[in-house]
């Protein structure tokens, strides 16, 4: 379960904006993951219950925004959200898409004390 890995550089990278900013506390992360990022959701907020203890996270409200794939099509230029991991323009049909969104996690916003 990559998800402790992923937690573990999460919290790390949270202590360092912390100290960056002379906060003493942080009490909201705010985290997007793209559906194709490979990271369980559910797995995710188990393991950062389970490491935030101890650590100026600790009592953190942890908040996961998922983004959907999106794809933006070379042929007709409609740019489309997809509710199915399907690599094909919904309105042309044509197979050469670039991915925009949905693909990566990345830390969005702390609150801090």
């Amino acid at each position: 379960m990559h998800e402790y890995s992923v937690v573990q550089a999460l919290l790390e990278q949270t202590e360092n904006v912390a100290k960056e900013n002379d906060a003493q506390k942080v009490t909201k992360i705010i985290v997007k993951i793209g559906v194709m990022s490979g990271v369980e959701p559910h797995l995710l907020e188990i393991a950062f219950n389970t490491f935030k203890e101890k650590t100026i996270c600790d009592g953190a409200e942890f908040v996961m925004n998922i983004q959907p794939l999106t794809i933006e099509c070379q042929v007709c230029k409609t740019v489309s959200e997809l509710e199915k991991i399907h690599y094909c323009c919904p309105k042309c049909g044509s197979i050469d898409v670039k991915v925009v969104d949905g693909e990566d996690m990345f830390l969005m916003t702390l609150e801090m004390e």
